[in-house]
């Protein structure tokens, strides 16, 4: 009995000794051996926690989202690496590396394919893990800091997307990117600029190429490993996912505890593993476009952004482009930052939509969005734009200031209306904000991608 007592004694001093920081005067005490485990336990317990907490083991609590995203990262680095063997960054000689890539690089146009797909999936996977994260609370103290990590991990790799969407230099590329750049150019005061450095001026050539290139293959790369990793090390430091309950429950300070292996470790290698042969067979049925080669003196009609810029093209059809370049992502991004700053009455972390009633809450708000949205997107297009009254209104009162003003009025609206029929909190009401703010922007992007024809007019798809 006293020898199972001082068993335990010893193995609780050793997890004490594996979770305590380092300090330089301890580590100069120890062998050369003792210093080499003890940094790579120490290391490595910092990304992944010896122990977790049981009730976040269930994988519907996260359903593997942010796993996803890591292992699709991951892919695209490892194939991004194969692609650099081949693909030479220049106007002239892009478009046929591409080519002999995929016809006579064996399996090239295969790893091709799983670039393509992974950087696509990812950031519907990003946005899905956002969503979580927001809608279980995950953002309340001691997470903030973490949620501010996060946005700059999807806009990292938004970034990474539109760098590398133009390295074919295919016409689907070069005019896809001469629409996203143009829209730098209404930035107020450094606009100009950037489409100089961009070498945009007299359209996309040698040193936009190159620089997207090292942005694509050097610099973003490192920026999201780095941050990757600051970010599951904020995670551990947190305590771990956050532990799922009901509204009435009080938060759970000393929650029951697993090793991480087997029981986390076996669900994130399989997760990985399952999401990785999904890639692999939409890889194998579906290849990436590849469409003619660019010629800057013929654009196709319509010229489309790729689908994850689809929804600030379309915004810029009805909208003025200042409004729409500039001050939206602006009021956007400060409204994305504030959230785990506000003053909350509560917190609602592990709390599925804030609150019991907040699904409801949650279906209303998005059904709204859909609905005003969409109808304000044919009364712009079918009666605004087309009325000869408005031609008589100066564009950026028309386009900019009554919109926005709209905008204003409506969301002030919603809120009295949370206010008075749900008697909604400031964390109801944020939420409620958040997901018609996703809303929004979901129908934006549909209604260009498969609303929108020649010369981008409202079109019925199905006819």
């Amino acid at each position: 009995m006293a020898k199972s007592k001082t068993s335990n004694k010893s193995g609780s001093n050793r997890h004490k000794e594996i979770g305590r920081s380092i300090s330089p005067f301890s580590f100069h005490l120890r062998s050369e051996a003792e210093q080499k485990r003890f940094l790579r336990t120490n290391l490595l317990l910092h990304f992944r926690p010896f122990l977790v907490k049981e009730k976040t083991l269930p994988f519907t609590l996260s359903w593997g989202l942010g796993g996803m995203a890591a292992t699709m990262v991951l892919l695209q680095i490892a194939t991004g690496i194969l692609l650099k063997f081949v693909f030479v960054p220049t106007p002239i000689e892009a478009y046929g590396s591409v080519q002999a890539l995929i016809s006579q690089v064996p399996f090239g146009r295969l790893v091709r394919n799983i670039h393509h797909w992974s950087a696509n999936f990812l950031v519907v996977v990003l946005t899905l893990h956002m969503l979580r994260v927001f809608l279980t609370g995950a953002f309340h103290p001691p997470r903030q800091f973490n949620w501010i990590i996060g946005l700059a991990l999807f806009t990292l790799v938004m970034a990474a997307n539109l760098s590398g969407y133009l390295l074919p230099y295919d016409q689907l590329a070069y005019w896809a990117v001469t629409v996203i750049t143009s829209m730098v150019g209404y930035f107020p005061g450094v606009g100009g600029l950037i489409q100089q450095a961009l070498g945009n001026g007299d359209g996309l050539g040698p040193q936009t190429l190159s620089f997207f290139f090292s942005m694509h293959t050097a610099l973003i790369p490192c920026l999201l490993v780095v941050l990757m990793g600051f970010h599951f090390w904020r995670i551990r430091k947190a305590g771990g996912l956050v532990v799922p309950r009901k509204p009435e429950e009080p938060i759970d300070v000393t929650p029951s505890r697993v090793p991480m292996i087997p029981n986390l470790l076996v669900k994130e290698i399989a997760t990985a593993l399952g999401l990785t042969a999904t890639l692999m067979l939409v890889s194998i049925y579906f290849n990436a476009e590849l469409a003619a080669p660019a010629n800057p003196g013929l654009s196709p009609n319509p010229v489309r952004a790729p689908w994850y810029f689809a929804g600030l093209q379309e915004l810029l059809l009805h909208i003025h482009p200042v409004v729409a370049v500039s001050v939206a992502p602006l009021m956007a991004g400060f409204f994305l930052i504030s959230i785990p700053y506000l003053p909350y009455p509560h917190s609602t972390e592990g709390i599925w939509f804030a609150s019991a009633r907040g699904g409801i809450q949650s279906a209303t708000s998005t059904i709204a969005a859909i609905t005003v949205s969409s109808i304000l997107i044919m009364i712009d297009s079918l009666i605004i734009k087309t009325a000869s009254w408005s031609a008589g209104i100066s564009p950026f009162i028309r386009d900019g200031i009554l919109p926005l003003l709209l905008v204003i009025i409506l969301v002030l609206v919603w809120v009295w209306v949370m206010r008075k029929r749900w008697r909604a909190t400031k964390n109801e009401i944020t939420q409620a904000l958040f997901i018609m703010s996703i809303t929004v922007l979901v129908v934006l992007t549909v209604v260009c991608v498969f609303f929108r024809g020649a010369s981008m007019k409202l079109i019925w798809p199905f006819i």
